[in-house]
């Protein structure tokens, strides 16, 4: 039982550290807005509406520039993949139809050897007609 109520203090240390971390980091991340917020205010006293727009529009298309790219260097990575994949998939394709002939091929040949076979067997299995025709008349003569 001691092992167990140690287990279960150790496991609440844990969880209260994860606790404590998750609480800096949200404060840390929820004094950023602030923070921006009071160096806006200190600028914008020194700064007209229009510079303030004109700096958050560069702000703004410097932001979706840089996503643009990042989409685009997505898009080549994807791009190169999907053709590697495609490439793949075709090789694989080829050997499977190489495989699939080579299979009929087997089977052919196979069919050809087995055909071959019958057919030399089949004459030499019936009679002719002629011995068929001396074994009725000897019937008939004997009767």
């Amino acid at each position: 039982m001691g092992k167990l109520k140690t287990y279960q203090e150790q496991l609440q240390e844990i969880v209260e550290k994860g606790i404590n971390a998750a609480e800096e980091q949200q404060k840390k991340l929820a004094a950023k807005p602030f923070d921006y917020a009071e160096k806006l205010e200190n600028e914008a006293r020194e700064y007209s509406v229009k510079t303030l727009r004109e700096r958050y529009n560069g702000y703004s298309d410097s932001l979706f520039g840089q996503l643009r790219s990042l989409n685009n260097r997505f898009g080549s990575f994807a791009a190169d993949l999907v053709a590697k994949l495609e490439k793949e998939a075709a090789e694989g394709a080829g050997a499977v139809a190489g495989t699939a002939e080579d299979v009929a091929e087997t089977a052919e040949s196979a069919r050809k050897s087995v055909s071959g076979t019958g057919a030399r067997k089949k004459p030499a299995a019936r009679k002719s007609a002629a011995s068929r025709s001396s074994s009725a008349g000897k019937a008939s003569t004997t009767a």
